[in-house]
């Protein structure tokens, strides 16, 4: 079994929005949903440990932080004694745990992984978690949600112009549809009405009507 020691120590330098604390929190939902779905908790729980290692070095380098992690979590797996079906199915869930992959989690403990990392960005957390990351970025505090050109940024990505309101019209506000356990979803309820309200108050501030 991983140790939370050993998986904090591979998170060391990560940035504020991804660093050992969303791994902590990712990993106090998965248990949650692994528990109210019958998932394999050995293996959600070290996936949920290792997903994100390899965030860093990917951006960096402009790489798949999801297909990159699952690589070097199959080396570091079988390098401790992980059998080959555990490293296969840890693996797999680290693959397919982005938002925009293009790998699918197939299996339940892959898509436990994906409603708990996914959930952990909406809500007041995932609210906190896109203001602080356009703030790193230098981005401006806030757009009409109406100039967001959604075609444009599923065709060409993120861009200079990105805000964390555009973040929430492209992506947080469908995470609640994307989900695939029965847990995750009512979970999900909750947090999106939540993360919704902010959004639609800090409108009304924004022009001086609130």
């Amino acid at each position: 079994m991983i140790t939370i020691d050993e998986a904090r120590n591979l998170y060391r330098g990560a940035d504020g929005v991804h660093d050992f604390d969303h791994i902590l929190r990712v990993l106090t939902l998965a248990e949650r949903i692994a528990r109210a779905e019958g998932a394999d908790w050995e293996i959600v729980r070290s996936a949920t440990l290792l997903h994100d290692w390899a965030r860093g070095y990917a951006d960096a380098h402009g790489l798949d932080h999801a297909r990159l992690g699952a690589e070097w979590a199959a080396r570091w797996l079988t390098e401790r004694g992980f059998a080959p079906q555990q490293v296969a199915a840890i693996t797999h869930a680290i693959a397919a745990h982005r938002f925009r992959s293009q790998t699918p989690p197939q299996t339940l403990e892959a898509q436990v992984l994906f409603d708990a990392d996914k959930l952990d960005a909406i809500g007041a957390v995932g609210v906190a978690r896109a203001f602080a990351y356009g703030g790193a970025q230098g981005q401006r505090l806030w757009a009409d949600s109406e100039q967001v050109d959604l075609s444009r940024w599923e065709a060409e990505g993120d861009d200079a112009a990105h805000t964390p309101v555009h973040e929430f019209v492209v992506k947080l506000s469908r995470i609640k549809d994307r989900l695939y356990t029965a847990e995750g979803r009512r979970i999900a309820r909750d947090r999106h009405q939540f993360m919704a309200a902010f959004y639609r108050r800090m409108a009304l501030e924004v022009a001086g009507e609130a």
